[in-house]
């Protein structure tokens, strides 16, 4: 299993109030966390022009690029190609992905063709009950279709607003966990979900660390906190403390 409590890391979008990458690596040091998944509001993953200074900022600054995402796929390989021609610069073995329902299968077989040249895996972010891959029943219908080079982005929130339990989606999932987004919701009375430190809400936090461990996981880790947009670092300071405690 990864160290979590070493390589913990934070999706950019926590920090997409500031839209210059070294106040993002500013505010991560500040979080307590030397990893990042990035998202397009921190890089521009169709110039290839620009992904060298990019990575370059952030291995500089000792900040390691686990992930980028989330990326949209719908069988057009000549745009998904330079998510993974970013990724494989980066280091990186991942990205966090989505894929439009009305383009699959092919989207599927275009993006495995480019999983496997570049040797990165792709993992599905389950987005809540909204989204047509948030449901335990259509991952494991999609996982069956797909090479092993396809997995999972476990969100644990937005499992959680599926109704699924993200505890027990590690270990059913374990061998296509390719990414973690640690995230917890509270739900007022209609359902609507709100951020919180993670295992201040609904999220059982001891417990999903002990399945990744029963699963030997060794994909990425991220944090994600939506809330307090302008001011997000004390929130995920107290993120950071809350894993750590539990590792």
């Amino acid at each position: 299993m990864i160290d979590l409590a070493r390589e913990l890391g934070v999706q950019s979008f926590t920090y997409r109030h500031f839209g210059d990458n070294a106040e993002v690596i500013e505010k991560l040091r500040e979080s307590g966390a030397s990893n990042i998944e990035l998202c397009g509001k921190h890089a521009d993953f169709g110039d290839e022009s620009k992904f060298d200074d990019v990575i370059a900022l952030y291995k500089d600054n000792g900040i390691g690029i686990v992930s980028i995402g989330v990326q949209g796929f719908a069988d057009d390989e000549a745009k998904e190609r330079k998510y993974f021609e970013f990724v494989k610069r980066a280091g990186a073995k991942a990205m966090s992905c989505n894929f439009g329902v009305d383009k699959t299968p092919d989207s599927f077989r275009t993006a495995e063709k480019l999983a496997d040249e570049y040797d990165v895996n792709l993992a599905i972010h389950n987005h809540g009950g909204h989204h047509w891959l948030g449901s335990c029943q259509m991952l494991r219908h999609v996982f069956k279709t797909t090479s092993p080079r396809i997995g999972l982005c476990l969100d644990t929130a937005w499992a959680l607003d599926s109704g699924e339990d993200p505890v027990k989606m590690v270990s059913e999932f374990g061998e296509r966990l390719y990414g973690l987004h640690i995230k917890d919701f509270v739900f007022d009375r209609a359902g609507k979900p709100e951020d919180v430190v993670v295992g201040t809400g609904s999220l059982d936090l001891a417990g999903l660390v002990e399945a990744c461990r029963e699963v030997d996981f060794n994909g990425y880790a991220v944090l994600e906190y939506e809330g307090d947009v302008e001011s997000p670092v004390p929130a995920v300071r107290k993120c950071v403390e809350a894993v750590r405690a539990v590792c």
